[in-house]
């Protein structure tokens, strides 16, 4: 039995197309992959806890992070940062935990070219039609139509970018989605970078057999 490297499961979408649905589909499927807790210089909101929903910092210490190379990737969004610290994420992969992240192709992009980024598994979901994709916005109440509309002028910007992701679905039937999500992850964690005692199993496995010679 070989020990397990944790992976970087990044989920990308366009809103609407049912990211946070599967998410905690996946995580049902496996509470042990965690969700990945970014850091912001926004202060906290009421009921917010500090190292649950963010971990909040100073604009100066977000900044030396920044500069240190401590922030997986970072992003400026309306007058504040937000970012993904890189020391708790690295703990987790090192422990064989998967450490899930909701975040936009940008996000993504940064994680796959940091230090991390061999560890990664992004995937990206499509809605089966645009005419769909504002049916579940406008179905879900949480919206007026000028936001609504905002949406859908956001989203062809994020499908632009489907191409950058190892793996997409279409999530035109949710629960077919989740069988190829779980398919997918369950792969990956048999990647061959993901199983760092292979080497020593192969060695041990030539040791015996030269013993046996």
């Amino acid at each position: 039995m070989t020990d397990r490297r944790g992976l970087l499961i990044i989920l990308s979408s366009p809103s609407g197309a049912g990211k946070s649905t599967l998410a905690g589909r996946l995580r049902d499927w496996d509470p042990s992959i965690v969700f990945s807790v970014s850091a912001t210089t926004r202060p906290p909101r009421p009921g917010e806890i500090d190292g649950t929903h963010y971990r909040f910092t100073s604009e100066t210490d977000f900044k030396a992070q920044v500069a240190a190379g401590d922030m997986l990737e970072h992003a400026h969004v309306f007058g504040n940062f937000y970012g993904s610290p890189r020391g708790p994420v690295q703990e987790a992969i090192d422990a064989g935990q998967d450490v899930l992240f909701d975040i936009d192709w940008q996000g993504a992009q940064q994680i796959r070219n940091s230090a991390l980024g061999q560890n990664t598994l992004s995937i990206f979901l499509l809605p089966p039609s645009i005419v769909e994709l504002r049916r579940r916005l406008e179905t879900r109440g949480q919206d007026d139509g000028a936001t609504i509309a905002r949406r859908m002028q956001k989203s062809w910007d994020e499908i632009s970018h489907w191409d950058g992701y190892d793996f997409v679905l279409v999530n035109d039937d949710l629960d077919a989605t989740e069988a190829h999500l779980k398919t997918v992850v369950t792969a990956t964690r048999l990647r061959r970078s993901q199983q760092p005692g292979l080497t020593e199993h192969v060695r041990a496995l030539q040791t015996e057999f030269e013993d046996m010679t």
